[in-house]
């Protein structure tokens, strides 16, 4: 294969901070490259230099063997460079063909914007990846997976030759991550070079042809992705090996008392009389796809959304609240799909999102007891190793698996008896995913009954001592520890 980019010695520096340090990338012509590393590692700054969003400060940056400058999205997109962000970047108010066309609309003659002609050559995109809908609907009327196809439409109208993939599967389920890897095969068979970031490594085994590892702003190495392997790989990402990735020590469940009970709940938009039971130190999974209606049930159990009818049963008691206050002082913590939205506050401390649900416990007449306050931070970042500069660090500025920690904690922080994790590491590198397990199963030792859902099959299979699937609101089936396998879950949930 031909090297189409190869960039060599790439240094970028942010205020205190060496983000990049002697980085190199070499890109071949039709190939699935992945790269790999913890967060913080530099992948995405690193996506971000060669797809024209950051200037680098030094290094050489060669396409197809000629010297180039790229000081902006403009450069990147006249040498064919574009990026398809983590975190989509799409206006859900206007319609596809307007997204696909934004910042460079086609007009008249007469500088007139020429909807006709853009609805058209959408259309003509859209029909190309086999994605029948209308141009013409508006984004937000599409699933995350949908949006994030269109995504991949307007860079592939931009007529890239590389793209550079952040975390494209992080809201996918695994039918829509089959779906997404047809789409890469396709584009590489005629010719396109795909830089692929993701920390799910079942899907780097799956897609890429070779993998160039980072750690800590530096290029590790690159491998020949059917001449590596798991344990390999991890060693490199982390300086180190990691034993027992998936951390379960199981509970003899046998005499366990009930945690949690929920019968016959409906409500909105779709849950349709589901009945399950939770024991202490036990951990449920819940699968299925995008729309199963796993989180909105949990919604419900966690009052954000009111049930219609059923009932709700905490150590044999019936809970009878009706706001998510009352839902947190019986025992009950939700940690949320969404971190950044819906988790914490970004624009404040480490310390404040920490302590934000539990304030009530060092608050006397509108004054915070900043000592008592300060020890339950303190002891939190030391025992999750939670990395901050202080807990005075604004959590915006923390890895991914750090918030995540922190989210973890804030719950935490309530004592709960009933724990519900909703992705509890989508976007989580493996240093951080291992750390996390190994979180969740001390807390089920500790007897704390833990539900647990994830898009991640293996997840699922791996940390769960039962798993319910769910399909269109309704529990279609559940499964003990001896019958579990992705196909079985699969075949439930579809």
């Amino acid at each position: 294969m031909s090297v189409v980019l190869k960039a060599s010695n790439v240094v970028k520096k942010f205020p205190g901070v060496i983000a990049l340090n002697g980085c190199r990338l070499d890109l071949q012509k039709g190939e699935v490259h992945a790269l790999l590393g913890e967060n913080g590692a530099g992948k995405s700054t690193m996506s971000k230099v060669l797809s024209g969003i950051y200037k680098f400060d030094s290094g050489e940056l060669l396409i197809d063997n000629k010297e180039v400058s790229i000081n902006s999205v403009e450069d990147a997109e006249f040498n064919g460079i574009s990026i398809i962000h983590q975190e989509i970047v799409l206006i859900p108010e206007m319609r596809i063909f307007e997204n696909i066309f934004l910042g460079k609309e086609l007009k008249h003659i007469f500088n007139i914007t020429n909807d006709k002609c853009m609805i058209e050559k959408a259309d003509e995109f859209l029909s190309a990846f086999n994605f029948n809908i209308s141009s013409q609907t508006k984004l937000g009327k599409l699933s995350i997976a949908q949006q994030q196809m269109v995504e991949i439409i307007k860079a592939m109208s931009f007529h890239s030759r590389i793209v550079f993939m952040d975390e494209p599967t992080s809201s996918l389920t695994e039918k829509e991550t089959h779906a997404l890897f047809a789409v890469i095969k396709r584009l590489t068979d005629q010719g396109v070079s795909i830089v692929y970031i993701s920390h799910k490594l079942d899907e780097i085994f799956a897609i890429t042809d070779r993998i160039t590892v980072m750690r800590d702003g530096k290029t590790i190495g690159t491998v020949q992705t059917k001449d590596t392997n798991k344990n390999e790989l991890v060693s490199m990402m982390v300086g180190r090996e990691l034993t027992n990735y998936y951390k379960r020590t199981y509970n003899d469940l046998e005499k366990s008392p009930v945690a949690l009970e929920v019968k016959n709940i409906f409500g909105p938009p779709y849950i349709k009389d589901v009945s399950f039971s939770l024991k202490k130190g036990e951990i449920l999974g819940f699968a299925g796809l995008i729309g199963a209606g796993r989180s909105e049930l949990m919604k419900i159990i966690f009052a954000i959304e009111k049930k219609q009818s059923g009932k709700i049963f905490l150590d044999g008691k019936l809970l009878e609240a009706s706001s998510v206050a009352q839902v947190m002082d019986a025992g009950i913590a939700l940690i949320p799909e969404n971190r950044k939205e819906e988790g914490l506050i970004l624009e404040n401390t480490v310390g404040y999102n920490m302590t934000l649900c539990i304030l009530s416990q060092f608050m006397k007449f509108f004054a915070v007891n900043k000592k008592q306050e300060s020890s339950i931070i303190d002891e939190y970042i030391a025992s999750m190793s939670i990395k901050t500069k202080s807990k005075n660090q604004f959590i915006k500025f923390l890895s991914g698996g750090n918030q995540q920690k922190v989210v973890l904690a804030k719950w935490l922080a309530i004592k709960p008896k009933v724990l519900i994790l909703d992705e509890p590491t989508r976007g989580v590198d493996v240093g951080a995913k291992s750390e996390i397990y190994e979180i969740i199963d001390s807390l089920a030792k500790s007897g704390v009954a833990i539900i647990i859902i994830s898009s991640e099959l293996t997840e699922v299979i791996e940390m769960s001592d039962r798993i319910i699937v769910m399909h269109e609101g309704l529990i279609k089936g559940q499964l003990n520890k001896a019958d579990f396998s992705q196909e079985k879950i699969m075949y439930l949930a579809t």
